[in-house]
């Protein structure tokens, strides 16, 4: 959670120093969701997620380094360079979705894969209380239960989607209860060993053959809906300011571990040291790396149908101007 949230905010400074260019949403405050999820579902399982990907792409197994070079847009980035912020991926993981609510069919679909196979693997399909109100989501959560599908819903509800908050935008905020004939549960998303327990519940009835389940995780951003959003003109800064102080992920686990004798001050201290070297060194390789060459545009398009000449003319033409 720690490097994470050093990494977001590393990627705050460099946005702002206008490195990192273009959409960027951070997950800073939202932590113990990629931590919990993660801690209770194996490498093998699937996990596709929304736009505000940076913590699962970490989670996933993907270095800090090849994440801050791919929101610089350099050739050493997980995407080589091409995906940025929104769209990073690992094996298992599906991304980074720039279009609102479309990864939970995906989801679905990886997970109607699982049982097609056999392989006692499941799919964590993560969408935001922003997208809840998406029809696909609904016409999903049915084909899933009709199918009995190996995927847990989860709805990362941070209480506002872009500036709206959940009570203006959502008839029911009991986000956990939308999917009617799916049992859901809702948890405490600022507890990471809360989101654990939880996961593994939920993992353990997909794996039994029960059908989907639904999660809402209740957390909250600490930045704007992206790097374009202030994140104070529909909110206070008292409030951002109170959920710090009371419920901070990072926080609450750290002083449990030090009340009950789990590790010492000084143990922090030595890796949140350790952390920031990472993120530092990281940040100077995506700031020095090569951008991706020219010739590089093209590749990795996976199709090789003659161009279809539209207008005359055709996408690959080199094209002259004649005034």
């Amino acid at each position: 959670m720690q490097t994470v949230r050093r990494m977001e905010l590393k990627a705050d400074q460099l946005y702002k120093q206008k490195i990192i260019r273009g959409f960027c949403h951070l997950y800073d405050g939202q932590e113990a969701c990629a931590a919990g999820i993660e801690a209770a579902i194996n490498l093998s399982d699937h996990l596709i997620t929304a736009y505000r990907a940076h913590g699962y792409t970490f989670t996933r197994g993907v270095s800090v380094k090849e994440i801050m070079a791919e929101l610089t847009g350099r050739k050493g980035g997980v995407a080589k360079g091409k995906g940025g912020s929104m769209h990073m991926y690992a094996p298992h993981f599906y991304g980074g979705n720039g279009i609102v609510g479309a990864q939970v069919p995906l989801g679905a679909g990886v997970a109607l894969a699982c049982r097609y196979q056999g392989n006692d693997q499941i799919c964590v399909s993560l969408y935001g209380d922003g997208a809840a109100n998406q029809g696909q989501i609904f016409e999903t959560f049915n084909m899933a239960a009709l199918w009995k599908l190996p995927c847990i819903f989860v709805c990362e509800n941070n209480k506002y989607g872009m500036g709206t908050s959940v009570e203006r935008a959502s008839a029911s905020t009991d986000y956990y209860k939308r999917g009617d004939f799916i049992p859901g549960i809702r948890v405490d998303g600022m507890d990471v060993l809360c989101v654990r327990e939880a996961t593994k519940f939920a993992a353990d009835h997909c794996r039994s053959g029960k059908g989907p389940i639904l999660m809402e995780l209740q957390t909250y951003r600490y930045h704007g809906h992206s790097m374009s959003d202030p994140g104070v003109s529909y909110r206070t800064r008292e409030e951002i300011q109170e959920v710090r102080s009371r419920s901070d992920p990072i926080f609450m686990l750290k002083e449990r571990m030090l009340s009950n004798n789990m590790a010492s001050v000084d143990e922090f201290k030595e890796m949140d040291t350790a952390i920031r070297q990472e993120v530092e060194e990281a940040a100077q390789f995506a700031m020095s790396d090569l951008e991706p060459p020219l010739e590089d545009l093209c590749n990795h398009i996976f199709a090789n149908n003659p161009p279809l000449d539209v207008r005359g003319t055709n996408q690959w033409s080199t094209l002259k101007s004649i005034s």
